[in-house]
């Protein structure tokens, strides 16, 4: 039986390849996207963002595909409570062809400490080295949670 394939449409953190590594052990094949009627927030004292529903506003990021319901579920876990799964529709910013695919929008539409716009470039820049080891840490607390299956 072949094992189900997820789309995930990423606009933060999870855009940068070495985090993805990280997280699910490869690059998964990926396409520009936009989300419609959404803004990315910064988050104050965070170094990640969060979107919400706005009308008129697009979330550029992309889409992942053929993920798998292990790396989904390695994503559901770091991406935290605070975040809402949720299935939306996105556009392929090549050929803007509508695609289905789950993303993370955060929970509390009425969050006082959400401002602005984020930036991903100047989070690279910034921030990307300390949260691989962040995302590094992350991973080896959750593999000591995970049983280990022979193959």
């Amino acid at each position: 039986m072949a094992a189900a394939s997820h789309r995930v449409f990423v606009y933060g953190t999870l855009m940068a390849e070495e985090v993805v590594r990280v997280l699910i052990g490869r690059a998964p094949s990926s396409s520009p996207a936009t989300l419609a009627n959404h803004h990315r927030f910064s988050i104050k004292g965070r170094v990640y963002p969060a979107i919400l529903p706005v009308d008129g506003k697009e979330v550029t990021g992309k889409v992942f595909k053929g993920i798998t319901d292990r790396e989904l579920n390695v994503l559901d876990i770091f991406e935290d409570e605070e975040y809402v799964k949720r299935i939306v529709e996105i556009s392929l910013t090549d050929t803007s062809e509508k695609l289905l695919a789950y993303a993370y929008i955060w929970g509390n539409r009425d969050d006082p400490d959400l401002y602005g716009e984020w930036n991903f470039e100047e989070w690279k820049r910034v921030h990307l080295e300390d949260y691989v080891k962040m995302t590094q840490e992350f991973m080896e607390e959750l593999e000591q949670l995970e049983p280990k299956t022979e193959t």
